[in-house]
């Protein structure tokens, strides 16, 4: 009871905690994709009462269908619209959301202001909540499921309520068509909508999971190059629209194949460790420190390469003074690091170039010794 207690917090706590980096760029994919589903989808809204005139529907249900498909269409163009730019949006995929579970409680509200049942009862409309539901596990954000199926039961509750409270008579509330309006019914539909959030938010927990460990290195439980390659165009946009620089520092551990050598693979592995643990107990929030592999890091600086450069530099002397002991007993080693410094925007534009101008770098830096930090080149 105990584990499946831990495990439920760790669900909740993950589902309502802000996505990383990747998942914040597979959300924006996410809501493109949801943006062209909903241009998609609108059209073939529009049949539906265009259908339904052809098969002897009544007239007014059908225009107020009709009404709502042009108005759906006018508006799914606009979201797309704004899915489509390169600027991102971090309140879009709360607004179309909402608008879509709005968009599904006005048109039943619609319908039940020309036949009370039909505005509770209506299976092919009220199926709009949980498209709008499942299609917030194309977001990747667990906040936004919870946020959309709380919305989607508290709005048709209300509709419900509505409906019960202008009912004159229980005979207001029958019909030939749709059939009569129970309480039991209503409230099996409720649940079917919190049973659909929790899949949902299930499914969503299981991708933030593959996304995290997709991110995350195994040893040192530092970002890694997947992240790296997400994150940065993210910090350029933000530095190009601040008018600041960026500095990438390749750092590579000295000599670590005589590491591995000479204490064993093990030994080697806790050696990594201690050097992430001085460099993530010095680096700022304006700081990411991220493991590309083997010995090799990237530190990424919101600063330019001259005050990155003192940074690094610093950085160099606290692991070279903080010697690392392999295990109980054992003599203290001296671990040191070199690295290669390239700045943002004059050593390149996107993260290869800035990779490739630093590892040039970086081999000047062992070329002269290493245990040093090169920001020139020669």
């Amino acid at each position: 009871m105990r584990e499946a207690g831990l495990k439920l917090v760790e669900f909740v706590k993950t589902l309502l905690a802000r996505p990383d980096a990747i998942m914040l760029e597979v959300g924006a994919g996410g809501e493109l994709l949801v943006a062209r589903l909903r241009a998609v989808l609108s059209m073939l809204i529009l049949v539906m009462p265009l259908v339904g005139m052809l098969v002897g529907s009544p007239i007014d249900e059908a225009l107020i269908g009709l009404a709502a498909s042009i108005f759906v269409i006018i508006v799914s163009q606009v979201w797309l619209l704004l899915a489509r730019s390169r600027q991102r949006y971090p309140w879009l995929p709360y607004v179309t959301s909402t608008y879509d579970i709005t968009m599904t409680t006005l048109v039943l509200a619609l319908l039940s202001m020309s036949e009370l049942p039909a505005g509770v009862n209506s299976m092919v409309v009220w199926g709009f909540y949980s498209i709008g539901i499942v299609m917030t596990a194309l977001r990747n954000d667990g906040r936004l499921v919870l946020y959309v199926g709380v919305l989607a039961i508290v709005q048709y509750v209300s509709l419900v309520w509505a409906v019960l409270a202008a009912a004159q008579s229980p005979e207001h509330l029958l019909s030939v068509e749709y059939g009569a309006v129970t309480m039991a019914n209503q409230i099996q539909r409720v649940m079917l909508l919190a049973l659909m959030t929790i899949i949902v938010a299930t499914v969503v927990y299981r991708m933030q999971r593959l996304v995290e460990m997709s991110g995350t290195d195994g040893l040192t439980q530092l970002p890694n190059r997947t992240w790296l390659l997400h994150r940065m165009p993210r910090l350029f946009d933000a530095a190009r629209h601040d008018g600041a620089t960026l500095t990438l520092a390749l750092i590579n551990i000295d000599y670590f194949k005589r590491i591995n050598d000479e204490i064993g693979h093990l030994a080697g592995d806790r050696a990594l460790r201690h050097v992430v643990a001085v460099l993530s107990g010095l680096i700022g929030t304006d700081e990411w420190l991220i493991r590309l592999g083997g010995e090799e890091f990237v530190l990424v600086l919101r600063k330019p390469i001259g005050s990155a450069w003192e940074r690094v530099d610093n950085l160099r002397r606290a692991v070279a003074e903080s010697h690392f002991i392999a295990e109980r007993g054992a003599e203290p080693q001296r671990i040191t690091f070199s690295a290669g410094l390239a700045g943002f925007p004059n050593d390149g534009g996107d993260t290869s170039m800035l990779l490739k101008r630093a590892d040039l770098r970086l081999q000047q830096a062992k070329r002269e010794g290493r245990n040093r930090v090169v920001a020139r080149d020669e």
